[in-house]
């Protein structure tokens, strides 16, 4: 006799996929924050270190999605609130950094800001063709996949600030493109966060 039911041993084998995704993309982002905040940090880009704490927000997304792949609907939603709370978090450093650089202006390195733009695309790009699959397995995954693709966006406006620096000789389109980041950084959080709470009233 089988050792368990069609159903859950499908069930397994999916988990198991969640899980080996979730490992490589965690440690894609881990490597892309701590490259890519020394970046941010040298060039004096608040967009790149914007970028850099998406990284890092992702990479604790990700270890938490770990913790819940084989739990219930509910410890999953729990897990997604705690999620959209780190974006939420995340937005207001960068809107934080965005207003003290706008009193104390700073011109960033285009060439540095362009550079590691390109790689965090590169970077990000795999992870969401990783994740891609698992995009509607469950709360706890799609909220990933939101994550991922926002990243995507995320890169490319660091890219095309760069190159406006580079025209302009100003620090403006940092700041600009940071903040509207930030923006985006705070729709996902209410999106990844309202969907938790309805997933735990239901379950209710």
């Amino acid at each position: 006799m089988s050792g368990c039911c069609d159903h859950d041993c499908s069930l397994d084998r999916l988990h198991e996929r969640q899980r080996g995704t979730l490992r490589i993309v965690l440690g894609i982002n881990a490597v892309m924050f701590a490259a890519i905040a020394a970046a941010g940090l040298y060039s004096g880009s608040i967009a790149l270190l914007a970028d850099s704490l998406d990284n890092l927000g992702d990479a604790f997304t990700y270890g938490l999605s770990l913790y819940a792949v084989s739990r219930g609907p509910v410890a999953k939603a729990r897990v997604a609130l705690v999620k959209g709370g780190l974006i939420l978090l995340a937005a207001c450093f960068v809107i934080t950094q965005v207003g003290y650089r706008a009193l104390v202006p700073d011109t960033p390195i285009f060439e540095i800001m362009g550079t590691f733009s390109l790689l965090g695309l590169a970077a990000n790009s795999l992870c969401f063709v990783l994740l891609w699959q698992h995009r509607e397995d469950d709360i706890n995954m799609s909220s990933v996949w939101e994550c991922s693709r926002n990243d995507i966006a995320t890169n490319l406006s660091v890219f095309a600030a760069a190159g406006a620096v580079w025209l302009t000789g100003s620090g403006w389109p940092d700041l600009v493109v940071a903040l509207a980041l930030a923006s985006i950084l705070v729709r996902s959080a209410v999106r990844v966060i309202f969907g938790a709470v309805t997933e735990l009233r239901s379950s209710a």
